[in-house]
């Protein structure tokens, strides 16, 4: 699947406009937006357009014009929004991207909204089929070397791990993962481009392989692998996470620890433009979009239906399907520029 997709943001204003009305203003120069733009940023995961989207579509009833989104990884992202560059991201996992928010600013010029989407997941899997064979449940039994032999990938003899792209925020918690758990001399961590070797690891399931792999939902991998089904989650012998994620939530809803934060996904905005736009700020507040929801559209995504008319349509048909409580958060939002 291509990554990095130039997607289009942009509905005619006249459009945005006319669906204001329905959702509670009626007088279009009276919108809080008017004459006002909003730059959003997205990464290069092209199923993060969704929630981005929605988000846009929002704005844009309230008035705002809002431009392409500004396609950039997440470090430099949060700069780009910390120097007002751009307004606001929609997928900032907290507390994940918490390194990239003290560094761009942090609340001082930064704010957190949300969360947009809650139950945000990660952690490491490999084939049911090999777990069930040889017992594998947690991830340090990858230090024997016979376990580890078996996910070898490569011949080196070292278990290959379908790990994340450099620069996400998941690659930093991968490495102190290998280092904390004693695994840098057992499991190569491979990175590049994350949908790249997933296309590879998926390939080499139905090859019948054994496969280890990083991944997080929502998100399409878990709807090809099905967790239960096809591949099993592996626990950690302890959490040990980078500083700045102490004390974090690391457990599945049945107490499996996967090592990982359970995270929300937040939007993030330049603290400066929010203040002036009380009406976008509340907008922030209310919306919310179920895990899912975002599942089920990045799914259809996978199955070819990735372009951006088809992204597009998507957003409105969530738009409708969910309509009393959309309008309901730009009514609201109209009354806090008021």
């Amino acid at each position: 699947m291509n990554q990095s997709i130039t997607r289009r943001l942009g509905l005619t204003l006249g459009a945005a406009l006319a669906t204001a009305v329905a959702a509670g203003s009626a007088v279009a120069a009276d919108l809080p937006g008017e004459g006002r733009t909003a730059i959003p940023t997205v990464s290069s995961i092209a199923e993060e357009q969704f929630q981005t989207r929605i988000v846009a579509e929002g704005l844009r009833r309230l008035g705002y014009k809002v431009n392409d989104a500004l396609e950039i990884e997440y470090a430099a992202g949060h700069i780009a929004l910390g120097n007002g560059d751009a307004h606001f991201n929609v997928v900032h996992w907290d507390p994940l991207h918490t390194e990239f928010f003290n560094n761009s600013g942090g609340e001082e010029k930064l704010v957190k909204f949300g969360p947009v989407v809650g139950n945000s997941l990660q952690g490491y899997l490999i084939d049911k089929k090999t777990a069930d064979a040889h017992g594998i449940t947690h991830l340090d039994q990858l230090r024997d070397p016979k376990i580890a032999a078996l996910f070898d990938a490569s011949g080196d003899g070292k278990a290959d791990l379908t790990g994340c792209t450099p620069g996400w925020g998941c690659e930093r918690v991968i490495e102190h993962h290998l280092k904390a758990y004693d695994l840098q001399g057992s499991v190569n961590h491979n990175q590049g481009s994350y949908f790249a070797l997933m296309a590879n690891t998926i390939s080499r399931f139905n090859e019948g392989k054994p496969i280890l792999y990083y991944t997080w939902t929502p998100l399409w991998v878990s709807g090809v692998l099905v967790p239960g089904r096809d591949v099993e989650w592996l626990e950690v012998p302890r959490t040990d996470l980078p500083p700045g994620e102490e004390g974090a939530n690391t457990k599945l809803p049945d107490g499996r620890n996967v090592g990982f934060s359970v995270n929300d996904q937040k939007i993030v905005a330049n603290r400066a433009w929010v203040e002036d736009n009380p009406a976008a700020a509340r907008f922030f507040e209310l919306v919310k979009i179920d895990v899912n929801d975002i599942s089920a559209q990045n799914h259809r995504m996978n199955k070819g239906e990735d372009s951006d008319r088809d992204i597009d349509r998507h957003v409105q048909e969530w738009i409708e399907k969910n309509s009393t409580d959309f309008n309901a958060w730009v009514a609201e939002a109209l009354t806090a520029a008021s």
